[in-house]
C-alpha cells in the first residue's frame, strides 16, 4: 500500500526558508510526476509544484523563484525547499503521488 508522510512543518518568521519532507513507501523512479500542494484555513487547496520523473519542474506563480521541488537519492522521498517566507504561505502542505496518493499534510505558520 504506497503511504506518503509529509514533515518539517514549524512556525517560521517572514523571509525565512523552510524544508518540507514527503516521505513515500515506494521508489518513485517509475512514478511520472510527484507535487506538492497546499491549502490555507478557509480556502480551497491549491497546487504549488510539480516534479516530473525526467526531473522537470513547474511552480505556481505565487511560488516561482522561491519554491524548490526536488527528490532525494533514495527515490523515496521528495522535498520542498521554501525561501523568503511569507505570511500567505502559511498552509497545510500535502505531498502527492500522480494526484492519485495524499499524504496527511505538515502544517507550518509565518510569524514574526
Amino acid at each position: 500500500q504506497v503511504q506518503l508522510v509529509e514533515s518539517g512543518g514549524a512556525l517560521v518568521q517572514p523571509g525565512g526558508s523552510l524544508r518540507l519532507s514527503c516521505a513515500i513507501s515506494v521508489s518513485i523512479f517509475s512514478i511520472d510526476y510527484m507535487g506538492w500542494s497546499r491549502q490555507a484555513p478557509g480556502k480551497q487547496r491549491e497546487w504549488v509544484a510539480t516534479l516530473t520523473r525526467g526531473g522537470t519542474t513547474d511552480y505556481a506563480e505565487s511560488v516561482k523563484g522561491r519554491f524548490t521541488i526536488f527528490r532525494g537519492n533514495d527515490w523515496n522521498t521528495v522535498y520542498l525547499q521554501m525561501n523568503k517566507l511569507k505570511p500567505e504561505d502559511a498552509a497545510t502542505y500535502y505531498c502527492d503521488m500522480i494526484s492519485i496518493y495524499w499524504g496527511k499534510g505538515t502544517l507550518f505558520t509565518v510569524s514574526s
